[in-house]
């Protein structure tokens, strides 16, 4: 059922993702309100900073430049009323920038309802896109299209999401941490990035993400024949600091563990690009004193025809801190591997540098990075 703005339509008290598609990046929002028509606290907003809230009810994730949240609707608490879902252009951008911008109501991977924005002569930077909301005890949706000027932040405080200034060090810390809007790009320009020492830096999660549009649409063929999907893994080099050294990785099943040697673990291995979320890695950001060095890294296990095309992306989630993310471009497309970025203990603290380097196997970065493993072909 296609929707005009503000009108609604019943939904089923089940599961639903809820997708938003544009025709260029932009940042996507879910707010989690109550009778006040606010949240209650910074759990209750899930963007790119926080993809998913304390009781994992609402989840975030992208594909391509569709952003999915995946919203257990049984599982909400009795108090919770709405949740709303904007979309905020980056940068300077319009509305009106976009060629496309829809949200769609998905069960079970079939559209039960959409709602189309006319973009032409928009002027605002963000939009209040729709609302799952509760009536009379059952779930409807209703497709807003309400434009807002100011972007992210004077959105979400019209939520009631308290933001962060970052102002200047002070002694005494906060009382308590306050969601951070912005995050981070290693570029050429700008390759690292310093995280000051901790305890405990919680569990750091490095997330490896990829455009399974293009595989869908055929562009990504086969490196050794015929048409194929595309197997991009996710890997890490790990050095403890008392020498040892180990690899992460779903080739050889050598999936490690994150209790203990070598506190770090690669959560499955998606061989065929269908999962939305992508690949991650944990570490165990508790034993950060025990690890020297942390060297991430993505292979093409199958297919592929450019790295250009995979749109590869790996994000590092420190617990408190924004997003860190860095892109797999300028690539040699002869070339099946790519060291994407080191996490390396500085005195205690974590400075995270983007490699950006492409080879053509683990040997070959082995002998580049000088870490002196003994190969041999394997599977998976």
């Amino acid at each position: 059922m296609k929707l005009t703005p503000g009108g609604n339509a019943p939904i089923q008290n089940q599961p639903v993702t809820v997708r938003v598609v544009s025709s260029a990046p932009v940042d996507v929002s879910s707010f989690r309100l109550y009778d006040s028509g606010k949240v209650r606290g910074d759990a209750d907003m899930i963007f790119y900073g926080q993809p998913e809230n304390d009781d994992k009810t609402v989840r975030y994730s992208t594909t391509g430049n569709d952003a999915l949240f995946t919203v257990n609707l049984p599982a909400l608490g009795s108090d919770v009323q709405k949740i709303a879902f904007s979309a905020t252009c980056e940068g300077s951008q319009h509305i009106s920038s976009l060629n496309k911008l829809t949200i769609q109501i998905e069960v079970n991977g079939a559209v039960q309802l959409l709602g189309e924005v006319e973009t032409g002569g928009r002027q605002e930077a963000a939009l209040i896109l729709g609302e799952l909301y509760r009536r009379n005890g059952e779930w409807k949706f209703r497709f807003i299209s309400q434009g807002f000027n100011g972007g992210l932040q004077p959105l979400a405080e019209h939520f009631g999401v308290e933001i962060a200034d970052n102002p200047a060090p002070t002694p005494a810390p906060p009382p308590a941490p306050k969601v951070n809007l912005s995050k981070v790009s290693l570029t050429k320009e700008k390759p690292t990035i310093s995280l000051e020492k901790r305890a405990d830096f919680g569990e750091i999660r490095v997330n490896l993400n990829w455009n399974q549009s293009t595989q869908k649409a055929g562009f990504l063929k086969s490196a050794f024949g015929g048409n194929k999907g595309i197997d991009l893994d996710l890997g890490a080099f790990v050095r403890l600091q008392d020498g040892h050294c180990t690899v992460v990785q779903a080739l050889g099943n050598m999936f490690g563990d994150l209790t203990r040697e070598p506190y770090v673990q690669l959560q499955g291995d998606d061989r065929t690009g269908s999962l939305s979320t992508g690949e991650w890695l944990h570490i165990n950001g508790k034993q950060w004193k025990e690890i020297k060095e942390v060297l991430i890294y993505a292979y093409i296990y199958e297919g592929a025809a450019s790295w250009e095309k995979t749109d590869g992306m790996v994000t590092v989630h420190v617990p408190g801190q924004p997003p860190i993310e860095s892109f797999m471009n300028e690539g040699d497309n002869k070339r099946n591997m790519c060291a994407i970025a080191r996490l390396v203990n500085e005195g205690g603290a974590i400075n995270v540098e983007r490699v950006n380097r492409f080879f053509s196997g683990h040997s070959d970065m082995d002998k580049a990075f000088g870490w002196g493993f003994r190969w041999k072909a394997g599977s998976k």
